[in-house]
């Protein structure tokens, strides 16, 4: 089957026949592309070198490789060296503290390590440690190109590509000491990335675009970028400012009202949940829900 008319700039990283793979996503099925390209081991070498481009091209006029079903995705970058996520990064979602307090000048940040993240269609996992399990639906900057101290008005040309995230957090570990975030926000395969990566090439497709999670069909998150508290240039230029960004690396740019917690009563996943979050240019990214099998 030629699949010349259905060629598209969805690149992904999945795994078939226990092995991990990168290609071209295509109507139908997968072209697998990493094997005429040794020396790129994973799609953070490929964002090093800008060639993004270079992968599409090598898809065009090449047969599907893997048929839809034959395989399983993976989150689109597997080794970054940093994700770095924003927090409470939207008008509604800092009310909600209802802490009385105005936006803060700066942004809260917190980090996250690639275990903690599933690829499409792979189940979120609920630990036994916790029955608060919560969605938060959000767009992940690659970066393409590092730096440090980015200027704002150049943050932009800094990205390589953009995907989806679940920020999926444990509600009740996030507030286990006073100050930090990180174990509510690390656990094994509680969030998902995916399900491929769409190069950019045009500032609109971040500056304002819709933002939309839905848990078994029902909206639950709805919003636009252009609403950030900080926008993303914003955020590119201010991580720049403490660490030095470097391709590959991640950035989890904010998630709107409406996630679980904020219902009374609050509304968790559960085994049997299907999560969705979908924003323009950037299809779908949908995970089910299991327990840990400990």
């Amino acid at each position: 089957m030629n699949t010349q008319d259905s060629k598209s700039d969805r690149i992904a990283t999945v795994s078939a026949d226990g092995k991990s793979i990168y290609g071209v996503v295509v109507e139908g099925g997968f072209i697998a592309l990493s094997q005429d390209f040794p020396d790129w081991p994973t799609l953070r070498n490929v964002i090093h070198d800008g060639a993004l481009s270079r992968l599409i091209e090598a898809a065009k006029d090449k047969e599907i490789t893997h048929p839809n079903g034959s395989f399983n995705w993976e989150i689109p970058v597997p080794d970054p060296e940093k994700i770095i996520c924003v927090g409470v990064n939207f008008p509604d979602r800092n009310a909600e503290y209802k802490d009385g307090v105005d936006a803060p000048p700066n942004m809260s940040l917190f980090v996250r390590f690639p275990r903690s993240f599933v690829g499409h269609e792979a189940p979120l996992t609920r630990p036994p440690e916790s029955m608060q399990l919560d969605y938060e639906g959000e767009i992940a900057i690659i970066i393409g190109k590092g730096g440090r101290r980015i200027p704002q008005e150049s943050a932009l040309e800094h990205i390589a590509a953009l995907t989806l995230c679940n920020e999926g957090t444990l509600r009740d570990w996030v507030r286990h000491a006073k100050f930090n975030v990180t174990q509510g926000k690390n656990f094994d395969g509680s969030g998902a990335m995916g399900p491929w990566l769409v190069p950019f090439t045009d500032h609109a497709q971040i500056t304002d675009v819709a933002l939309e999670s839905r848990v078994n069909g029902e909206t639950r998150q709805s919003d636009r970028t252009g609403r950030m508290l900080f926008p993303v240039a914003r955020q590119i230029a201010y991580i720049s400012t403490f660490t030095t960004l470097v391709p590959g690396d991640i950035i989890v740019s904010g998630t709107p009202t409406g996630a679980g917690a904020r219902f009374d009563p609050p509304r968790f996943l559960a085994p049997g949940d299907t999560v969705e979050i979908t924003a323009d240019g950037l299809g779908v990214l949908s995970n089910g829900v299991r327990d840990e099998v400990c």
